[in-house]
């Protein structure tokens, strides 16, 4: 329940149970948890290979690649089911470095970055680009990380776990590639971790690979330290706008709220403050109309207000 609906997903104690609710055996597991460490612990193996034995095709995210395991590669063929590696990069000899072709991308890039990480930047996107398709202005998101793939994201790259040399020339590659299969209006890049995090670089790749045009950024007003480093105080906007605006050419245009441990009057005061503060739009992009985001690009980008006037004719 992110937006205060109840969504009536249930959650199970175990594999047994979670299939007894679902009164069949799906065709996939999708292994979604993301540990720091990006490896399997022995509970978690052990209810991998229950999947699989029932029948059950895997879906992992993590850094370790299943197929690559004997145990694994073996339970696979023994119960005739595939597993997918979603965080496995494309081979060494086919990597892209970065060649400059982004500048051949004409449409609005932008991305959607944070303060830190699992702040909601990638729900922030996706409600961002719906919202921009349900009004006439073609959005292609693309995605940066093993979640966003996972959930269908035509295109997209797990960042982390590609060599650095190739990481900014990969990013560039898949916009330019959704920019000429798709011939989008604008295009939304999925941000993960912060510029300013010490242990999470992703955020300088995307931003030296695809140069975007212009930033929404996200933020938690009452995280107090960034996750899992309880050490590390969080960043104001100002001082991650200043940041970003000084690492690359690009305009931050809004700020999204992620409003955890927030009342939604705390998020009202919060909208009202940043905005006379930072002198751009904000909003809450869950718990305050879409619309909002919407105006927060077209006022970054006026072109994009024909495709809304002739979307309303």
């Amino acid at each position: 329940m992110l937006d205060g609906v109840p969504n009536a997903i249930p959650i199970c104690s175990d594999l047994a149970s979670s299939i007894a609710h679902a009164d069949a055996i799906p065709d996939y597991f999708i292994f979604g948890m993301a540990p720091a460490s990006g490896m399997l612990s022995p509970l978690e193996r052990g209810v991998i290979l229950e999947a699989m034995s029932l029948g059950m095709n895997v879906v992992n995210g993590l850094h370790e690649f299943l197929n690559d395991d004997p145990v694994f590669a073996n339970a696979s063929a023994a119960n005739n089911v595939t597993i997918l590696d979603v965080r496995r990069p494309r081979a060494k000899k086919d990597l892209r470095l970065f060649s400059g072709s982004i500048d051949e991308v004409t449409c609005p890039r932008i991305a959607v970055l944070g303060t830190d990480g699992a702040i909601g930047k990638r729900t922030t996107a996706t409600i961002l680009t719906r919202a921009l398709n349900d009004r006439g202005i073609k959005a292609v998101m693309v995605g940066t990380g093993q979640t966003g793939l996972i959930q269908g994201a035509k295109y997209g790259i797990a960042l982390d776990a590609i060599p650095s040399q190739f990481c900014s020339g990969e990013m560039e590659s898949t916009i330019v590639e959704a920019f000429e299969e798709e011939a989008p209006d604008v295009i939304i890049i999925e941000g993960q971790g912060a510029l300013s995090h010490p242990a999470y670089l992703s955020s300088t790749f995307i931003l030296r690979g695809s140069r975007p045009d212009a930033v929404v950024l996200q933020h938690a007003p009452k995280r107090e330290h960034r996750r899992d480093f309880e050490t590390m105080p969080m960043p104001t906007p100002a001082s991650e706008i200043h940041l970003l605006e000084t690492f690359v050419d690009t305009k931050v245009i809004g700020l999204t709220i992620n409003h955890e441990h927030m009342s939604d009057h705390e998020v009202t005061k919060a909208i009202t403050l940043y905005e006379s503060e930072l002198g751009i739009p904000a909003t809450d992009a869950l718990t305050r109309p879409d619309t909002r985001l919407v105006e927060m690009v077209c006022a970054a980008f006026p072109e994009l207000e024909k495709k809304l006037s002739a979307h309303a004719q």
